[in-house]
């Protein structure tokens, strides 16, 4: 479960100055229900939130900061949600665009080295992303995510989370078109990264 972030809306008010007591009744009240919130959309869609950091890193530390960067922005835009999207693609665009800025902060100072061992397989006539147990099946899929150029991991990363096409389309301003374009090729590289 997520931590709340402290409320701290007690005012500086003299006991006869009760406008000022009211305003800041007033503003007590309104961060509590933002607050709250909060807290709820963090509880809903935390699972969330944290697949699609494991699909942009894999390092636990920085999957921490990512989760708590998210949060904060979260927090942030909580006050300009007027209810045009659905709360779930809200905070995943949100979620989105600090990942998309952490892939590209990435990719401008190192380039991403390869996670994968080549450790040989025994032949047994299947593949060795078949020969694999359920755990490792999803660290090699994870890793594999991972080998994806941005656009791929994206859109791979949001259908692993249940995002219908349209969810995916607002989250990436694109077309629902574009987003089964971009799905199907995603597949197809990920398989042969897989099967491979």
């Amino acid at each position: 479960m997520f931590d709340e972030p402290r409320a701290s809306a007690e005012g500086t008010s003299s006991g006869s100055d009760g406008a000022r007591q009211q305003t800041n009744s007033h503003h007590k009240e309104s961060l509590l229900s933002h607050q709250h919130t909060f807290m709820q959309w963090m509880n809903a869609h935390e699972k969330m939130l944290k697949h699609m950091i494991i699909g942009f890193e894999a390092k636990p530390a920085i999957q921490e900061e990512l989760f708590q960067e998210i949060a904060l922005n979260i927090w942030q835009a909580l006050p300009k949600f007027k209810g045009q999207a659905a709360v779930k693609t809200f905070v995943a665009k949100i979620a989105h665009n600090i990942l998309a800025t952490h892939v590209a902060k990435a990719v401008r100072t190192v380039k991403a080295d390869s996670e994968l061992d080549d450790q040989p397989l025994a032949d047994n006539g299947s593949t060795p992303y078949q020969s694999l147990d359920k755990a490792q099946r999803q660290q090699r899929l994870r890793q594999a995510i991972r080998q994806l150029n941005f656009e791929q991991q994206q859109i791979v990363t949001l259908a692993l989370e249940g995002m219908s096409y349209q969810e995916m389309a607002e989250i990436l301003s694109i077309s629902v078109n574009l987003v089964g374009v971009r799905l199907q090729r995603a597949k197809s590289a990920l398989m042969k990264l897989l099967e491979g």
